[in-house]
């Protein structure tokens, strides 16, 4: 399960991947579940991006709040 900030976190991801202010501890937990991955950029920084289970997540969520 996946506390309100880590959920928050992960839509704000889907819409705007280059966020700079992430609170780290949120994306960490975000990588641990294998709802993020991070990718190299040319300019050797790091970008998050929504893994396929990511999407997956945010997919039933969203079919869950649609239902209610």
């Amino acid at each position: 399960m996946l506390s309100p900030h880590e959920f928050a976190t992960l839509m704000l991801l889907k819409d705007a991947p280059d966020l700079p202010s992430l609170d780290g501890a949120d994306l960490e937990a975000l990588l641990e579940r294998q709802l993020v991955t991070l990718e190299e950029l040319a300019s050797g920084q790091q970008r998050p991006l929504l893994t396929e289970d990511g999407q997956i997540f945010l997919k039933a969520a969203a079919r869950i709040l649609n239902d209610e």
